[in-house]
């Protein structure tokens, strides 16, 4: 029988039709129309109890589990008001909130995916990685300068950025005109929260010595009895928190560009509370980072001179930042000219060159170069 001749629904009519004259058997009937028996038997015994031959839908009369139109709508507008936002993080503020009948977080990105307001693409980018994070609040602060931007007026902004890691509290967001003053700014960190126990930044110019040598940076920071510490070079992923930050930034604080330095400013601080205080984190249990974070004990002073123990070896810097003992030269920096530093005896023929509490420096005692300059608290 030519099927192509006729539509579906006029195909099952006929062979009802077919099958109430009775000139064939059921079986008969089935192989010329070219269905199964039981198929058969589906449409005779609709047609007998008076219902439609079309397709019935196969979903369920009733949805119990379904979300009411009400709280996908409350899903869909805080979406809306943070697009960078996933299910996970919908569904903490939405209940944080008082919010009732918020369905799991996987559920909430399903209807994200329905209505069209999560990108596949960008879902395949957020892979699992291994977290790690120091033990405490203030045990370790990562800082960086986020790429520079262009604003509407023409000029650029450097944002600073201070994050503990910990806690992922935002310390500071310091919009500049230009990556200088850093002392100045990181100064106005230390006395509303108080002192880290070590800073983490990347190898730029601001943070880490030129020729080797060591920065005003690195020494301040150890005068004031905080361990400097830097990235591998051409490795971010040490300072994987603050780059990540700067993308959630990127992302949430960004997406129109500010007319003028002021602008960016109360823009990024305004999105600085937001991003402490209610946005939730999920590697701290979906908490904002104002709830896990507690300030440092150790408040900001002004360095005072260091006095080395009685009967140590000091040698003083030079004015072109160069230590000399014995037949051995080492350039430490300009920043460390007229300053005494130790000389103690090392392992294996080596001294070591310590600066108030840090070792600064390890050299070969016999063969008088450099080992390496790399910074160790005692």
């Amino acid at each position: 029988m030519p099927w192509e001749t006729r539509t579906v629904m006029e195909e099952r009519e006929a062979f009802v039709l077919a099958a109430e004259r009775g000139e064939k058997s059921i079986s008969a009937l089935c192989r010329e129309f070219g269905i199964s028996r039981k198929t058969g038997y589906k449409w005779l015994n609709r047609a007998k109890e008076g219902q439609q031959l079309c397709d019935q839908s196969r979903c369920p009369h009733r949805q119990p589990s379904k979300t009411a139109r009400n709280t996908e709508e409350l899903i869909l507008e805080m979406r809306t008001a943070h697009p960078a936002w996933g299910g996970k993080k919908i569904k903490a503020v939405l209940e944080s909130a008082g919010c009732e009948g918020i369905p799991s977080a996987k559920t909430c990105g399903n209807i994200l995916r329905r209505y069209g307001m999560i990108d596949p693409s960008e879902s395949q980018k957020h892979t699992a990685f291994q977290r790690f994070q120091r033990e405490n609040c203030n045990d370790l602060w990562q800082m960086d300068f986020k790429g520079d931007f262009l604003l509407g007026d023409g000029s650029r902004c450097y944002p600073l950025d201070i994050l503990d890691d910990h806690s992922r509290y935002c310390i500071q967001i310091t919009p500049k005109s230009s990556a200088s003053g850093v002392i100045d700014s990181i100064t106005l960190a230390f006395r509303e929260f108080g002192l880290p126990d070590s800073i983490l930044s990347d190898n730029g110019s601001q943070f880490s010595g030129f020729r080797g040598g060591y920065t005003q940076f690195e020494r301040w920071l150890m005068d004031l009895d905080i361990l400097p510490i830097h990235g591998r070079i051409l490795h971010p992923q040490t300072q994987g928190k603050v780059e990540r930050f700067h993308r959630t930034m990127k992302a949430e604080a960004l997406r129109t560009t500010p007319a003028n330095l002021e602008h960016a400013k109360q823009l990024l601080s305004d999105w600085r509370w937001r991003y402490n205080e209610l946005r939730p984190h999920e590697a701290l249990g979906m908490k904002p980072p104002a709830a896990v974070y507690r300030e440092s004990k150790r408040q900001f002073f002004e360095p005072k001179p260091f006095l080395y123990d009685e009967g140590a070896r000091l040698v003083k810097v030079n004015n072109w930042g160069y230590l000399r003992f014995g037949p051995i030269q080492l350039y430490l920096s300009e920043t460390m000219k007229d300053t005494y530093l130790e000389i103690r005896p090392g392992d294996l023929d080596t001294f070591r060159i310590i600066y108030r509490n840090y070792q600064i420096a390890v050299v070969d005692a016999v063969d008088h170069v450099l080992l390496n300059r790399h910074i160790r608290k005692l």
